[in-house]
């Protein structure tokens, strides 16, 4: 049997980033093969991955990441069990590594497809079992999405200062005006807006058909002892604050409530010298 020098063990350590008696242990049942070694341990994360399936992963950070141009962009979140976990130098190192393959992946959405996306022939997917294989505690994406500028626009990004939560905005806008910073500036005040009020949808043709139905009968509900020529106006109204409290487009805005967020991009752009307008956003948020 080979023996087992603390040499090796430290070469180990430092390649898997596991703890001293790991590694030795791993030298050991491979009788000093580094590479059998590195499997052995690589095993042992999948193994505490599916020993750990049905734990909750509540903490975490959002991460996102630009393209050079910026005409792409992506954001996802890396979850595990516990706050001290979230808050280790191996897994701010992963997380920060998620956002370069979050980016790099060919999909724009689909957790499978960024955690099996290969950079220098490695997958995020083997990152995380390397990860999991140190820590303990199971660890997953939970979230991911890519947006890219198909013509003319620009993409705003706003990440919390906890890092558990933040937000992703595609905007469509004439190409004189994607590079002006006036409006990029706005741009990222819209995501922070998104961030803090969690708006139901982009605007009203995005919310179900059927949940709006149900708001005007719960509201139809609550007047029905009104006058049946008031009932209408009533619920019109009632149905006018619950578009502005939960279609993105229509809220007031966080920094100035005298105007919605759709003006106040409007307002930008005329004054950038051309039109904008939101296509889509994302918002992710840990717990």
């Amino acid at each position: 049997m080979t023996e087992i020098s603390a040499a090796m063990v430290i070469k180990l350590r430092k390649m898997s980033g596991q703890g001293m008696m790991d590694c030795k242990q791993a030298l050991q049942e491979t009788d000093g093969d580094v590479d059998k070694a590195m499997e052995l341990l690589r095993k042992k994360g999948l193994a505490t991955l599916v020993k750990r399936a049905e734990r909750e992963t509540k903490n975490g950070l959002v991460v996102c990441k630009a393209s050079e141009d910026g005409k792409s962009a992506a954001i996802a979140s890396l979850c595990c069990e516990t706050d001290f976990v979230a808050k280790s130098d191996d897994f701010i190192s992963a997380a920060k590594t998620l956002a370069d393959y979050a980016l790099a992946c060919s999909q724009n959405e689909g957790i499978d497809n960024c955690v099996d996306t290969e950079i220098n022939g490695k997958k995020f997917r083997d990152i995380l079992t390397e990860l999991v294989s140190k820590t303990g505690e199971k660890t997953q994406v939970s979230d991911y999405q890519k947006f890219v500028v198909d013509n003319a626009g620009f993409i705003s990004t706003y990440i919390h200062f906890n890092e558990k939560v933040g937000t992703m905005v595609l905007f469509e806008s004439d190409a004189s005006i994607e590079d002006n910073e006036d409006l990029k500036k706005t741009g990222i005040d819209i995501a922070m807006h998104i961030t803090a009020t969690k708006p139901l949808a982009l605007d009203k043709d995005d919310i179900d058909p059927k949940a709006i139905e149900s708001e005007r009968s719960i509201y139809a509900e609550q007047v029905k002892d009104k006058p049946a020529n008031m009932i209408d106006k009533i619920v019109d109204g009632k149905m006018s604050r619950f578009f502005a409290e939960n279609c993105l487009v229509e809220q007031p805005f966080v920094k100035d409530d005298s105007r919605t967020v759709a003006q106040v991009l409007e307002d930008a752009a005329k004054k950038a010298g051309g039109q904008a307008k939101i296509v889509k956003y994302v918002r992710f948020e840990l717990g």
